[in-house]
């Protein structure tokens, strides 16, 4: 299966259950259900990290947060970095972003600038759609209440605007090699959206989990803290009541259903990509928004594939991460996956939903922003899930083990569990092992060195006595070696 067609559509804040083919909520997702019933749904799909810019880091450069420099909001790509604009470009494939970006260190809206490889022409990131918009629109663009009385029109909306420009690119380029990317800001607050969508939900109640009921007794106390208030209230008389918000989730359904009907007409033999960046709490054990956990909640998403050669109503079964996503994507095309890439290709999978790539998905938390307080500061975190079983080691307060085959909520926590202890230390060594691989730069023995790892090696100030330098041989020169000079012979090597 090869495809130089892509269309790779995402939305931001979508959590997986609020789309109809995953969980009938009653909320309304018409055409990404149409996308579903002709493709591939991922059941078990998660991100790299649950905040935007970071998610968007793993899925666009191929390489976790911590590696590209961007584990919080606001930091930027660190400046040897490529991302798969880039690199598609540089085989003589039409790359072209529309949309979110978030990966330029220039806060929440970017700086309007086209990144290397991308399609200047097509460039368009919040900050170009602000720019468009007088003072007195920016402001309306940014509050909810301009959706009261008269409303907004949908060309009023950043969604809007961004499909214009992706069906304007499928229109004039569908026969070309291309590589098309339509990043909605939508349903992220404010949340904007034109009646009918932002009446549509007015009375409309989302299902209780019975996680909202969780006293987090036996959870971190920085998942505590992040509680606050709403950790003692009422969750019988709480009711999860967010009409801006579904609304707007069931408007960017609306957008993605231009899209699709856009590649039918102007490309149909694309393959059509679905993600979002990560989920929301939305009162799940007590927590809101994102944030340094590893819940499904937030770091379990939707993702959905179409196209020449996928088998209609498939459903994929198996664990698989936004880091296999850029693999993915370079072998789709028929091209090398770089040495760089921190995930593998899941194309065996797509050809045979009966095989399973990955052994474990990873994802980790650094930071929620760097540029003002909130959010609990710094909360590093690093987790793993093996299809069943999930292990989250939480640096700075405690660790958490589930079992989502019998416990789907994560309400109960097995960390200490001596039944469980031989999966909890298998997970461990996997998520130590691949913090070794990638060259986590939080690495170290603390990490090791967890009060129920009974087994773990002394505390040493040079942990492991391991080097790793990078191969990014398409773009730099071999690296050098500390002790000679010369090129590296093996990347990862003894040291001292």
């Amino acid at each position: 299966m090869k495809s130089r067609k892509i269309v790779f559509i995402m939305t931001d804040s979508q959590r997986w259950d609020m789309v109809n083919c995953y969980r009938n909520t009653g909320l309304s997702t018409p055409s990404l259900d149409r996308m579903a019933a002709e493709g591939v749904r991922f059941e078990r799909a998660y991100d790299a990290q649950p905040v935007c810019q970071a998610a968007r880091a793993g899925i666009f450069t191929g390489q976790f947060p911590h590696t590209c420099c961007s584990w919080a909001n606001c930091m930027g790509l660190a400046d040897n970095t490529h991302t798969l604009g880039e690199r598609l470009a540089d085989h003589g494939v039409h790359t072209a972003y529309i949309g979110k970006w978030h990966l330029d260190g220039g806060d929440y809206f970017g700086l309007g600038r086209c990144p290397k490889g991308w399609d200047p022409a097509y460039w368009y990131d919040m900050k170009n759609y602000l720019d468009e918009l007088s003072p007195e629109d920016r402001v309306r663009s940014r509050k909810p209440s301009t959706m009261e009385g008269e409303g907004i029109s949908a060309d009023f909306t950043f969604a809007h605007r961004c499909s214009n420009r992706g069906i304007d690119f499928l229109q004039k380029h569908g026969q070309e090699d291309f590589f098309l990317v339509v990043s909605y800001d939508e349903p992220h607050d404010p949340a904007l959206c034109p009646k009918p969508y932002s009446e549509m939900y007015k009375d409309y109640c989302f299902p209780k989990s019975p996680n909202v009921y969780d006293d987090m007794a036996d959870k971190p106390e920085h998942q505590r803290v992040w509680a606050g208030a709403q950790l003692d209230a009422d969750k019988d008389a709480l009711t999860i009541q967010w009409p801006g918000f579904f609304g707007c989730n069931s408007f960017a359904d609306s957008e993605i259903g231009r899209m699709l009907d856009a590649v039918e007409q102007y490309a149909p033999d694309a393959l059509v990509i679905y993600t979002s960046d990560h989920g929301d709490m939305a009162c799940s054990h007590s927590l809101y928004a994102k944030g340094p956990a590893a819940y499904d909640e937030i770091i379990r998403v939707p993702l959905l594939m179409k196209g020449p050669g996928l088998k209609p109503g498939t459903v994929d079964p198996h664990p698989v991460s936004h880091l296999n996503l850029a693999p993915t994507i370079m072998e789709l095309m028929g091209l090398p996956v770089p040495k760089v890439f921190e995930g593998i290709s899941i194309l065996p999978e797509l050809e045979d939903p009966s095989v399973r790539c990955n052994e474990y998905v990873f994802t980790e938390f650094g930071r929620y922003e760097i540029d003002h307080d909130g959010f609990g500061g710094f909360q590093p975190m690093r987790a793993a899930f093996d299809g069943r079983y999930k292990l989250v080691i939480n640096l700075l307060t405690s660790d958490e083990l589930y079992d989502l085959e019998t416990d789907p909520g994560e309400l109960v926590n097995l960390i200490n569990s001596p039944d469980h202890a031989a999966v909890r230390d298998r997970i461990h060594d996997a998520i130590l092992d691949n913090m070794n691989r990638t060259r986590d730069p939080f690495r170290g023995y603390y990490w090791e060195r967890r009060p129920w790892r009974t087994d773990a090696a002394p505390a040493t100030w040079d942990y492991t006595l391991m080097t790793r330098q990078r191969e990014e041989e398409d773009y730099e020169e071999r690296q050098l070696d500390y002790s000679t000079g010369l090129p590296i012979v093996e990347a990862t090597r003894k040291k001292g």
